[in-house]
């Protein structure tokens, strides 16, 4: 791939403030990432309020029993949950085999990124929008989430 069109790639993911972009012609491909933990992350739609739905009842199970979920056995930890604004997978490191961004325990600042979810090949860093303890990491790595789902819990 030519080196100007490189260069041409590199500008428009700055003006877009997208945090990668990945092109491919023919055999060729390049995909360029950047570092976004100074400035504001964009999303396509905004967070909303999440309504839950009741539990379903599966099948071989009594009707009104919601299936058996090992994260409902954990005692509800209180304090600012930290929504998802999108659809997609969640990734608790930038990359396999680097340190997690926030482990339990860890003492978070506005804006300090805590995780990164995946959608439609475009990573986006998910900013804590308080500053406090991580108590509780509600998503485990890998594993797809829904618009609204709880990701984390802070405590101021």
């Amino acid at each position: 791939m030519d080196i100007r069109k490189v260069k041409k790639l590199i500008e428009l993911l700055e003006e877009s403030g997208l945090a990668e972009l990945e092109i491919t012609e023919g055999e060729e491909s390049v995909r360029i990432s950047r570092n976004m933990t100074g400035g504001p992350v964009q999303y396509a739609m905004p967070p909303m309020p999440y309504a839950s739905a009741p539990p379903l009842a599966v099948g071989g199970m009594g009707a009104g029993t919601a299936p058996s979920n090992p994260a409902s056995s954990i005692p509800e930890a209180t304090g600012h949950k930290v929504l998802s604004p999108m659809v997609g997978t969640y990734y608790e490191a930038p990359a396999p085999g680097t340190p997690n961004f926030v482990k339990i325990g860890d003492q978070v600042q506005a804006g300090a990124t805590l995780c990164i979810i995946e959608a439609m090949k475009m990573m986006n860093q998910i900013e804590a929008d308080v500053a406090g303890k991580v108590v509780a990491a509600l998503a485990k790595n890998g594993e797809p989430v829904e618009f609204g789902q709880a990701l984390f819990i802070i405590e101021p």
